[in-house]
C-alpha cells in the first residue's frame, strides 16, 4: 500500500473522537507521524495506542485550546509541521433569545478564537520552513444553517472567512490554508435525533476522512480551498 503522507508530521486537534479520530486515522494509515491533541486524557491515550499499529509517530498532547498555553504546547511538540488539522470545535442548540453571554463565548472561542491561534501558530512555522497545509474543518452550517443554531453557524461563517483571508496570506509563501465542510456526519451527536437522521442521511466520519487526506495530499502549488462533502439524501440543495 502506498503511503502518500510517509516523512510528514501532521497535527489534528479534536482527535479522540468523531471526525477528528477518523482523520487522525486516516493520516496516521497513510503514514504520518500524527500529533493528536484533545481534552480527555484517556480517551486520547487509547487512540494514541490504536494510531500505533500503523506504524508512525503518535504524540499525544492533552490540551484545552481556549488557553493559549496549552497551544503553545501543542506546537512546541514539533519541529517541523507539514499538516495542521484544525478540527476541535464545540456547538450548543438553543433559541436565539435564550443564549446566554457564556454559551456564546464558549462556542465563539473555540470554533473561532482556538483556531485562528492554532492557524496562526502553524502559519509562523510554516513560513519558516517554506510551505505546508492548514486544513480548517467547517461545516454546511456555514452555507445553510439550522433553527436554533445562532452560535455555532456565526462561528463557521467566521472560519470559512478566516481561511480565505489566510490563503491569500499565505499563497506566496507556499502555504495553503483550505476549508471542508462537512454534512450529517457519525460523530456521536445523534442521540435522540434518530428521525432525523432517517430522514436526511448520516455518513460515516471515514469518508470526511478521505475528503481530509485527499485535501493533505494534493502535490505542493495545488490548493482546494474548500470542498463540501454530504450525504446524498441530505435536503441541502433546493427545497429539500
Amino acid at each position: 500500500m502506498t503511503k502518500p503522507l510517509a516523512g510528514k508530521t501532521s497535527i489534528i486537534t479534536g482527535a479522540s473522537s468523531g471526525i477528528g479520530l477518523a482523520i487522525a486515522q486516516a493520516f496516521a494509515e497513510a503514514g504520518s507521524d500524527v500529533v493528536i491533541v484533545a481534552r480527555g486524557a484517556a480517551k486520547l491515550r487509547q487512540v494514541a495506542q490504536a494510531l500505533g499499529a500503523y506504524g508512525g509517530k503518535v504524540t499525544e498532547v492533552v490540551a484545552d485550546l481556549t488557553k493559549d498555553d496549552d497551544i503553545a504546547r501543542v506546537f512546541a511538540a514539533v519541529s517541523h509541521l507539514d499538516v495542521l488539522v484544525n478540527n476541535a470545535g464545540a456547538s450548543i442548540r438553543a433559541r436565539t433569545e435564550n443564549v446566554t453571554p457564556a454559551q456564546w463565548r464558549s462556542v465563539i472561542d473555540l470554533n473561532v478564537t482556538a483556531a485562528f491561534l492554532c492557524a496562526q501558530a502553524a502559519y509562523r512555522k510554516m513560513l519558516d520552513q517554506g510551505g505546508g497545509r492548514i486544513i480548517n474543518i467547517g461545516s454546511v452550517a456555514s452555507r445553510v444553517s439550522r433553527p436554533h443554531t445562532v452560535a455555532y453557524t456565526t462561528s463557521k461563517f467566521a472560519l470559512d472567512g478566516m481561511t480565505r483571508a489566510m490563503a491569500l496570506d499565505g499563497r506566496g509563501h507556499g502555504i495553503a490554508v483550505s476549508i471542508l465542510h462537512p454534512g450529517n456526519t457519525d460523530s456521536g451527536i445523534w442521540a435522540g435525533q434518530e428521525e432525523a437522521v432517517a430522514k436526511e442521511g448520516l455518513m460515516p466520519g471515514a469518508q470526511v476522512a478521505r475528503a481530509a487526506l485527499l485535501m493533505a495530499t494534493l502535490p505542493p502549488g495545488i490548493n482546494m480551498l474548500d470542498a463540501t462533502i454530504l450525504p446524498l439524501t441530505m435536503p441541502f440543495l433546493g427545497r429539500g
